[in-house]
Formats: C-alpha cells, sequence, structure tokens
C-alpha cells in the first residue's frame, strides 16, 4: 500500500461518494479512479450504491460507475490500515 491509498483508506472507516472523497483528499479524478481501483483490486473497499446498499463484489461496474459509487474499507483494508 502507497502513501496516497494510506490516506484513503484512512477516509473510508465510514462510507463516503466519490466527490465528496475527492473534495476532501484534493484529488484530481483519475488519480481518485486509479487508487481506488488499486484499493478493490487488493480487497481493501467495498463499494456502495448509497450510503446503505453494499454492491456484491461480482457486480461491481468500476470502470464504468466508479462516479456513482460510495466507498468504505473492508475488513482486511483497516487491518492493513493498522498495521502500517
Amino acid at each position: 500500500m502507497n502513501d496516497l491509498e494510506y490516506e484513503i483508506l484512512d477516509e473510508l472507516y465510514f462510507v463516503i461518494s466519490f466527490n465528496e472523497l475527492m473534495i476532501k483528499l484534493s484529488l484530481s479524478e483519475s488519480t481518485l479512479k486509479d487508487s481506488l481501483g488499486s484499493l478493490l483490486q487488493q480487497n481493501y473497499i467495498k463499494c456502495f450504491d448509497n450510503v446503505s446498499d453494499e454492491i456484491p463484489p461480482e457486480n461491481v461496474d468500476f470502470e464504468n460507475n466508479y462516479r456513482n459509487y460510495h466507498y468504505l474499507a473492508s475488513k482486511e483494508g483497516l487491518f492493513a490500515h493498522n498495521r502500517r
């Protein structure tokens, strides 16, 4: 996990939208997308349709819908974040 991914996970202890996360961290859309994609591949985050409806991993269409998703650190992501 790189420093930016660590910083992103630090914000994902609670469900947050893509736009809120982008503003909070002052990141460009492409930078945030790339980092979230990496975290998703590592199973460090979960995607949600809204603040309460988790999307099953097999139904996540990250490339087409990343702007519409909300994000939350997974159990594995929290462990990795806290080990650092």
